[in-house]
């Protein structure tokens, strides 16, 4: 996977080390949005109430140097955040930061969740991950994204890492996201991880996903849904997947 620009205007780097750390920050788009954010944040909830305005993180700096990266996160509500993200991430200083793993089957196939109708992303096809919260600050300050990507993946799929998953990073940034993606290769095929997951949702009382969707090449994606963060990797990992398959031979 080469660094940089990507043909979706995103930037993809390759990183060694992640560092996050919690920070105090006064947003002031926030505090001058507060009237526009109770609104947007009524109509959400008269959409889907089961929506929750708890307490999520956000990034105010991301730095990268020699494949180290280290981010800033502050606290907010998650009315402000989805209104802002809605509003098309007008503060360019404050970006949604989030981990994920990339579930990689034996294969070639990629692993993403659907998401379901009753969350703000309804029907959306991504890896699964959730915005980081309090619960993810470690003591000291240390915001432990490693350890929010696990707990997503095994909540929403049932995976836990395999004991030799790699723990390599991708930064795909642009479109106000920073996107921290953990790609680890699992043992089973894409049927055998995607029946798997599916025996866990249907065990849940209250599965957040819909459903599961394997992608083996560019032609299977659904532009219309996967964002932008999905199809840059996706199509820079897929490539690196044709040449060394032609490297050897």
């Amino acid at each position: 996977m080469s660094d940089g620009p990507n043909p979706d205007g995103l930037t993809l780097t390759r990183l060694h080390r992640l560092d996050a750390r919690l920070v105090t920050h006064d947003w002031a788009w926030a505090r001058d949005n507060a009237a526009r954010i109770a609104a947007h944040w009524e109509r959400r909830v008269a959409e889907k109430p089961a929506l929750f305005d708890g307490r999520v993180l956000l990034a105010r700096a991301c730095r990268v140097a020699d494949g180290a990266c280290t981010v800033a996160l502050f606290e907010t509500r998650f009315s402000a955040f989805l209104t802002f993200r809605d509003s098309g991430s007008p503060d360019p200083s404050v970006t949604n930061a989030f981990a994920a793993v990339v579930p990689w089957s034996r294969d070639g196939a990629a692993i993403l969740g659907v998401m379901g109708r009753d969350t703000a992303n309804a029907d959306q096809i991504y890896f699964p991950c959730g915005t980081p919260d309090g619960s993810d600050v470690r003591p000291g300050g240390r915001v432990d994204l490693v350890g929010s990507a696990t707990r997503e993946l095994l909540e929403e799929t049932g995976l836990a890492l395999p004991p030799d998953a790699a723990d390599g990073w991708v930064l795909v940034s642009g479109a106000g996201q920073h996107a921290f993606l953990r790609p680890v290769a699992f043992p089973e095929d894409a049927a055998a991880l995607v029946a798997r997951m599916t025996r866990h949702r249907a065990a849940e009382a209250e599965p957040e996903l819909a459903g599961f969707f394997a992608v083996r090449s560019p032609a299977d994606f659904r532009p219309e849904r996967m964002p932008g963060f999905v199809r840059a990797y996706l199509r820079e990992a897929f490539r690196d997947q044709a040449a060394a398959r032609r490297s050897y031979g």
